[in-house]
């Protein structure tokens, strides 16, 4: 994997960037649509490459692991052959799952042994295991076995599980270059910074993930409940840690306001489920705000969705067609939403990366995130 700025923000720390894989080439910032099972929920193929241009999209561990399951992975040669997408994979390692499902499962240091949501089997996630199955899954990039702690937690918990994620990162590094890559192509292990929302605990961290040299460097543990205020005080710490010249991803983040002022602080990669799950239930972003299709204003207003902005579906859907979509329980509403968020996220950040190249990114930030957060 290969990362190269082109492009600097005077005023803050924005970058903008090219990361290329064996899969192709991802221009960041740059959002990753989250296809949790192998499949972005409602939404094809083809709607991701051509109306929502889609560079790269998650899969996870825990997930495909429990179904379709590695066996049936492995036979068809990978994630990538699986689901039939040729572009870059990003498989988050499963920790985050683990972390919420935390009255089904226990934690050592030796690994987590849970219950599946599925069945209610018992199975058992150790580094090294989940370095076995993100191989077979054969995603580009791939995350480190991390705890992610809840928030807010004590200090103690925090500094005990941190001491542990860095056993653990240790025990990844180490058991990858013990299993080869299974598809011809080369994956990259990203590390997790962790700390909750602990300063000294973040730093502590994010100098112990950036001695790993690794690929690229995430930020996790956050989104997870603390103010947004906090959010981007630990984010802008760890950014000031992690090396200039590598990706940084910071995961499960978040509104598009959040995107822009992350990408303020120096982060290049995000992922959320915001825009399908959210678009699920009838809220769509806009360049003028957010809109809860299902409320009776919408019911005669047959203005496309996003009057002010790009069209991401076909222009004759109108709101007031969505709106009856909602309300007669139609399952095309929930993907034209799908559609239409998405393809508005990857918008804003490649917006936000012609700014930043043209050098104005800092005021157009400035101008957008009061839109962005207006509820109509």
């Amino acid at each position: 994997m290969d990362f190269k700025l082109v492009g600097r923000d005077a005023k803050s720390s924005a970058r903008a960037g090219k990361l290329t894989t064996e899969h192709g080439e991802i221009e960041t910032p740059i959002f990753m649509p989250v296809g949790t099972a192998g499949t972005v929920k409602a939404v094809h193929q083809r709607e991701l490459k051509d109306d929502i241009k889609a560079q790269i999209i998650l899969g996870n561990t825990y997930h495909l692991y429990l179904r379709p399951g590695i066996d049936i992975l492995e036979k068809a040669g990978g994630l990538h052959q699986f689901n039939g997408w040729d572009k870059p994979i990003l498989t988050d390692s499963g920790g985050y799952q683990v972390y919420s499902l935390s009255a089904r499962r226990k934690l050592t240091e030796e690994g987590v042994t849970f219950q599946s949501h599925i069945d209610g089997s018992r199975h058992k996630f150790t580094p090294e295991r989940v370095m076995e199955i993100q191989r077979s899954i054969g995603a580009d990039i791939i995350m480190a076995f991390d705890e992610c702690t809840p928030y807010p937690c004590d200090y103690q918990y925090a500094e005990k599980s941190l001491e542990m994620t860095n056993h653990w990162l240790d025990r990844c590094f180490d058991h990858l270059k013990t299993v080869p890559p299974l598809y011809g192509y080369q994956q990259s292990l990203f590390p997790i910074v962790q700390g909750s929302t602990f300063r000294d605990l973040r730093i502590k961290s994010a100098e112990y993930v950036a001695s790993k040299g690794a690929d690229g460097n995430a930020i996790g543990g956050l989104s997870v409940g603390e103010p947004h205020e906090m959010m981007y005080e630990m984010t802008a710490l760890v950014c000031n840690i992690l090396p200039q010249d590598k990706p940084r991803y910071l995961m499960g983040v978040g509104t598009p306001a959040n995107i822009l002022e992350s990408i303020a602080l120096g982060i290049d990669m995000f992922d959320c489920v915001m825009p399908t799950r959210n678009g699920r239930n009838g809220m769509l972003f806009t360049s003028s705000g957010i809109i809860n299709i299902k409320n009776e204003k919408w019911k005669d207003d047959f203005s496309q969705i996003d009057e002010d902005g790009p069209v991401f579906v076909d222009s004759q859907y109108s709101k007031a067609y969505l709106r009856h979509l909602f309300s007669a329980k139609e399952m095309l509403g929930s993907m034209i939403a799908s559609v239409h968020n998405l393809g508005f996220y990857l918008w804003l950040v490649k917006e936000a990366r012609e700014h930043i190249i043209h050098g104005d990114f800092s005021a157009w930030k400035d101008l957008m995130v009061p839109k962005l957060m207006n509820r109509r």
